[in-house]
């Protein structure tokens, strides 16, 4: 079943609107709303305008139109094309409701939250598969759902940043590396040191003894 759904500007990641949820739903869904609003902030216009990102228990199902991204959270059993066909229903008519006010400067977070109302009566339609009016949706070929690209959440995420991580540890594999060498340059000197010292020590004490003794006396 759809669990949530929430929409925000692409642009900026600015939430513009989301589903009021009942308390057992808001805290079961913590955590997931939280790598929601971090897929936001990951995407941009050139991102797949539909994708599903596998986590946990449940799948991030979204759509991009009209820089604006529209995501519902679902179980893993729900149907891929009723939550496409879903989210499509909400941008037509968030669009036509709102379409002109999306890129309005000083643009609050959740300036569209009247919109719930819209959202719930539209999820209570998409909740039971078995009705009629879905059965007749899962066979209508109105979109191949099998073309959209699935994600895992952590290869999403976490991507970029582990690219940073990396260029970050290159960068202190440089420095341990000079810093290395420096130390066994250092080393190899001490070692050079300790063999040899000692003979050089004594062969110049045997010399000096033998000038002050051949060239005083």
């Amino acid at each position: 079943m759809v669990k949530t759904t929430m929409i925000a500007r692409v642009s900026d990641a600015l939430p513009l609107a989301a589903s009021i949820d009942d308390e057992q739903v808001e805290m079961e869904l913590k955590e997931y709303k939280s790598q929601a609003k971090l897929i936001f902030r990951k995407l941009n216009l050139n991102s797949e305008k539909r994708c599903s990102i596998e986590s946990g228990s449940y799948v991030f199902h979204y759509i991009i139109d009209h820089g604006v991204v529209y995501l519902c959270i679902c179980e893993r059993n729900y149907p891929r094309k009723l939550a496409f066909t879903y989210l499509d229903d909400l941008s037509k008519e968030f669009f036509m409701s709102y379409g002109n006010e999306i890129d309005r400067p000083g643009l609050r977070p959740y300036a569209f939250a009247r919109f719930d109302t819209f959202m719930q009566n539209t999820k209570r339609m998409y909740q039971d598969t078995r009705t009629q009016s879905n059965l007749t949706k899962l066979h209508e070929d109105l979109q191949d759902v099998t073309k959209i690209m699935t994600k895992n959440m952590e290869d999403l995420l976490y991507r970029g940043e582990t690219l940073d991580n990396l260029q970050g540890k290159s960068e202190l594999l440089l420095r341990d590396s000079a810093r290395y060498r420096k130390t066994a340059r250092d080393v190899n000197l001490q070692a050079l040191y300790r063999k040899y010292g000692p003979p050089v020590i004594i062969l110049f004490v045997f010399l000096l003894v033998i000038y002050w003794r051949f060239w005083w006396y």
